[in-house]
């Protein structure tokens, strides 16, 4: 009996492509998923042969997703070179160092077990953005696929190239003691190898493979991590903790106290590091990133830029790239460096050996390093409910309001609007720093609202009181996940 063919549309992302593995998408699937990447790979690089490169996460299903979407890239004509069991930037090095013609990474990142994607990329160091995934979309639900005589063939023993490459180029001077968290996720055979490889000494925390994930999702975003990461780090003194997610390209931050320290700020401390040694820089974040980097001293006296732009990791590094920007950071925990730190994309190992360079380079501990920048009162990021098809018309509306109340100098809180910027919904800032967004998010039915005020935490909560009833108003806004 032959499958019946089973993929659901919207598993389609803005960057990726992702599903529940037998109810959303089937093997059959899969293999035509590949066969209309395989397509576009050729379209794309006129190539009849061109290389891909493939790896997995530990899942226990990925070895068998990834056989069914090689077959579907053979069948177009793709040469497969599998690096095996990776991480996401292990795939994206790759495709540098063996000089390959694509990518394509099997893996549900920090998702539930039963989920599993794709992530994938044609030019070096980018992933599909939104066009390159309607494009796929397109050519695979329409199976408009080329043929072709493919072949595959395993590269044995990349991890080690990839680890040694990192550390190779980073050695510390000084005993850095770290806190390793990575979720019982693919990252736990990478991240304590290349930590300790550089001169740190680390305590290993849930890194042992297992894809039943018995403790919590590998994501440094979730509570239950950081929490065990802040334990660890407390009872073993250590100077830092890192938690990795499933396919360890983010990392989250707990500093020696056991605080957790929001990615943007700590992108700024990178920053502010590697503009002395790096000056006139240009730096990329997303617009919900924290307003300390328009103002910064360090960033102003070292000639350094900073640009914000699109929230999406996707986004971001196609911005550092085009903007030939030293660093790019995203609030989520995606951070990009540029040669030479690295190669575009987004690392979570290299962002945490970039946070070793910090502790390196000062005599101070974590927590005096962070207490350096000025203290501002940031919101949670905060999603209203709005459907799919009013947010973006809903988003529209609110760049012509805000653009009004600037116009007719309205004041908010006591403050005038001295700058608006709608590269990805709007995102309004005051004479004292303080600024209020609001976008639409990219894969929920929902907004996204965010606030940040270094002048008082009241300041802050008035500016999203003020932007709450503007929402209201337009009668398109359900119930907030949650609220200050």
């Amino acid at each position: 009996m032959s499958e019946t063919l089973k993929i659901d549309p919207y598993g389609f992302r803005e960057y990726d492509a992702r599903w529940v593995f037998e109810k959303d998408i089937n093997e059959l699937g899969i293999t035509n998923l590949g066969k209309g990447l395989g397509t576009q790979i050729k379209k794309h690089t006129k190539k009849e042969n061109p290389r891909v490169i493939v790896g997995h996460d530990y899942r226990s299903y990925s070895e068998k997703i990834k056989s069914a979407l090689k077959k579907g890239l053979i069948s177009t004509g793709c040469f497969i070179e599998d690096v095996g069991l990776s991480l996401s930037p292990m795939v994206y090095f790759a495709q540098f160092n063996l000089d390959a013609d694509a990518v394509a990474m099997v893996t549900a990142s920090h998702n539930e077990n039963g989920w599993t994607g794709v992530k994938m990329g044609i030019k070096k160091g980018l992933t599909h953005a939104p066009e390159e995934m309607n494009e796929l979309k397109e050519i695979t639900l329409n199976q408009n696929f080329t043929k072709g005589e493919g072949n595959e063939k395993q590269i044995k023993d990349f991890d080690k190239i990839y680890k040694e490459d990192l550390i190779n180029k980073n050695k510390l001077n000084k005993k850095i003691k770290a806190v390793v968290a990575c979720g019982n996720g693919t990252a736990g055979i990478f991240a304590p190898d290349i930590l300790r490889g550089i001169g740190c000494e680390v305590i290993e925390l849930d890194c042992k493979l297992d894809w039943n994930f018995p403790k919590y999702n590998p994501n440094p975003e979730d509570l239950e991590m950081l929490h065990a990461i802040v334990k660890s780090v407390k009872e073993n003194n250590a100077d830092i903790g890192f938690g990795f997610d499933g396919d360890g390209d983010r990392v989250g931050v707990i500093d020696n106290d056991g605080n957790e320290i929001f990615s943007d700020k700590i992108g700024l401390l990178i920053a502010r590091n590697l503009s002395n040694s790096h000056k006139n820089s240009k730096f990329i974040v997303d617009v919900k990133s924290t307003g300390l980097y328009s103002t910064d001293e360090v960033l102003k006296q070292n000639q350094c830029e900073t640009l914000y732009w699109k929230t999406g990791h996707s986004h971001i590094k196609r911005k550092v790239h085009n903007e030939k920007a030293l660093a790019g950071f995203e609030k989520s925990g995606h951070f990009f460096f540029n040669q030479p730190l690295g190669y575009g994309y987004d690392d979570g190992i290299n962002s945490a050996i970039q946070v070793c360079h910090l502790l390196n380079n000062q005599d101070k501990r974590m927590s005096e390093i962070i207490k350096d920048l000025p203290i501002t009162y940031q919101s949670p990021t905060m999603a209203p409910f709005c459907s799919d098809e009013e947010k973006y018309s809903v988003v529209d509306q609110m760049v012509n309001e805000f653009k009004k109340i600037k116009e007719k100098k309205i004041k908010i809180d006591n403050q005038e609007i001295k700058e608006i910027i709608t590269v990805n919904g709007v995102r309004f800032s005051f004479e004292d720093g303080s600024w209020g967004l609001i976008r639409a998010s990219s894969n929920k039915p929902s907004l996204v609202v965010v606030t940040e005020s270094p002048t008082s935490d009241l300041r802050k909560l008035n500016i999203f009181k003020f932007i709450d009833e503007i929402l209201k108003k337009t009668g398109k806004i359900g119930e907030y996940d949650q609220k200050i």
